[in-house]
């Protein structure tokens, strides 16, 4: 059968939470220039490029399910032939294209479910954007790698040389060696997985206690440390469909480091807060926001920062997003301080801690997805209303055989009781921001977009003040 692995903890969770309802694949929207004069033939050859290429692992591993003991039991195998007509598809847009017109396509793709028949993998060309310009859309599926890993892949499937046409593409890479001092991220055959289990053991007294200290010492502001019990009801919390709206947004990097540096704050605060400003017009318009904070579910990366992923190996933690304050730079302050607290509980503890701290934490959002689900009115205090992620990207221009990647745009996982997500992604000096959320519960999505951009006007005007 070749290479394989079985499936992480982790990983499993998105297996199991798969349904026509919660579809755990994560995908990535790349806007791209034409090298100069081949708009005419340029997606038609990379097309015939990219199905004659390689395949590596992970892109040839095919999910297995066994059932032990009624319990399923889940292992990547590899696929000895990988159909790259399936995984390779070409599109275009109706006459005369836009962004619009794109949103629409991505957005039904990002509806779909992935097909565990085959690696849980597409890539799909889309011509007709705009002049000069095309895009690609590329979904893979959670359970066989996180969007951490999936960034690495895509930009090291890149170049930063234009006159490099032989450079292989992300699917034909192989991982890279890891260090013989490094130590095993807990992904991969059982003997790692037992290895994390065991090591997360180990943790679990003191990640209890500094859980208790978290529960006991219940922020009622927005400046303290977020329990698990502190979020609103809000139209985000609902049953979800099967249907996706994608919305995007560009910003010069710089405007949001200004603002962080006149501020004494990090550039993850002000990405926060610009989301909450938006969040704050967008639900107040709708009729819809809530009198107090909402709170923000925030993934942490626990591996080392040199690494290239595999499987699942994150943490997350829980930030209040200061929606009940009307004053932006005071808002900002409140999330500012929420993040330091929820750092503050998790400095010192090892990756497998975190991870381990961060089950406990938002153990509780599973009966708030219950609730969801069920619509029944059941009396369970909600932890979360939505997810706020950020990914480093590259900080230099990348090309794909001559064509310059111009945005990148990561798209996540709504599902029940979280209808929004949004992922940004730095890449030569500016943030990209995916929006992407259940089509039911938020209509419009474009205008939560439009309105972060005022958020960070207000804000950029109250640092100058």
């Amino acid at each position: 059968m070749g290479r394989s692995r079985w499936a992480s903890p982790l990983d499993s969770v998105f297996l199991l939470a798969e349904s026509p309802e919660t579809l755990m694949h994560v995908g990535s929207l790349l806007h791209f220039s034409y090298p100069e004069g081949e708009d005419e033939t340029f997606l038609r050859d990379l097309e015939a490029d990219l199905r004659a290429a390689p395949v590596e692992p992970p892109w040839t591993l095919r999910l297995q399910t066994r059932r032990v003991m009624r319990q399923p039991i889940h292992r990547f195998v590899e696929e000895t032939t990988v159909d790259m007509g399936y995984h390779v598809r070409h599109s275009a847009l109706p006459a005369p294209g836009g962004e619009r017109e794109l949103g629409v396509l991505v957005s039904r793709l990002h509806s779909n479910q992935v097909d565990f028949r085959r690696p849980p993998w597409e890539l799909h060309l889309i011509e007709g954007v705009s002049p000069g310009r095309f895009a690609v859309y590329v979904k893979i599926h959670h359970s066989l790698v996180d969007g951490y890993t999936g960034m690495r892949f895509l930009q090291r499937g890149l170049t930063e040389d234009p006159g490099d046409r032989a450079h292989p593409h992300f699917f034909s890479l192989t991982r890279r060696p890891r260090a013989t001092d490094a130590p095993p991220e807990p992904v991969g055959d059982v003997a790692a997985i037992l290895a994390s289990v065991s090591a997360s053991l180990t943790a679990l007294p003191a990640v209890a206690r500094t859980l208790a200290e978290t529960q006991i010492r219940r922020g009622q502001t927005s400046t303290r440390a977020v329990t698990s019990y502190q979020a609103p009801m809000s139209v985000l919390n609902g049953r979800t469909g099967r249907s996706r709206r994608f919305a995007t947004q560009q910003y010069d990097l710089e405007r949001l480091r200004a603002v962080a540096r006149g501020r004494g704050v990090t550039l993850n605060d002000v990405l926060m807060a610009i989301c909450a400003g938006g969040l704050r017009r967008f639900l107040g318009d709708l009729d819809e926001l809530p009198d107090r904070p909402l709170i923000a579910f925030v993934p942490v990366n626990v591996r080392a920062q040199d690494s290239d992923g595999g499987g699942n190996y994150l943490g997350a933690t829980l930030v209040s997003l200061g929606t009940d304050i009307e004053d932006p730079a005071a808002r900002l302050s409140a999330i500012a301080a929420s993040s330091r607290a929820a750092k503050a509980r998790m400095r010192g503890m090892t990756g497998d801690a975190v991870i381990a701290y961060s089950a406990m934490l938002l153990a509780p959002a599973g009966l708030q997805v219950a609730r969801a689900m069920t619509g029944l009115p059941l009396p369970v205090p909600l932890t979360l209303n939505v997810c706020i992620s950020n990914v480093p990207g590259p900080t230099k221009p990348l090309y794909w055989r001559g064509a310059r990647l111009e945005a990148t745009y990561p798209m996540s996982i709504p599902g029940h009781s979280m209808a929004l997500n949004i992922t940004a992604q730095s890449y030569a000096g500016t943030l990209n921001i995916g929006f992407v959320g259940d089509r039911e519960a938020l209509p419009h999505l474009q205008r939560l977009a439009v309105h972060t951009g005022e958020a960070l006007d207000e804000l950029e005007a109250a640092v100058a003040g």
